[in-house]
């Protein structure tokens, strides 16, 4: 398993992530794993945000919001399942 980001910040109101997208893609519909230490899960993307507008996919290099189902941790690295 390769990361392909990682978290840099928590909502916890709105349960959203900010992930920094460090290599490939990803797009609604990808399901993901979120790592850090012994804590991880996996879940669906929903929805993705940049800059506050919904876009279906984004790539390398972009930094962009995910509803989580669980609370996470700025550092959690984000693989593709």
């Amino acid at each position: 398993d390769k990361p392909v980001g990682k978290v840099v910040h928590f909502y916890d109101k709105l349960s959203v992530a900010i992930i920094d997208l460090e290599s490939g893609g990803l797009k609604v519909g990808d399901e993901v794993k979120f790592k850090k230490g012994d804590e991880e899960f996996t879940q669906k993307i929903e929805s993705l945000q940049v800059e506050h507008e919904s876009v279906d996919s984004v790539k390398k290099g972009d930094s962009f919001g995910v509803k989580v189902s669980k609370p996470t941790k700025p550092g959690t690295e984000v693989y593709l399942v």
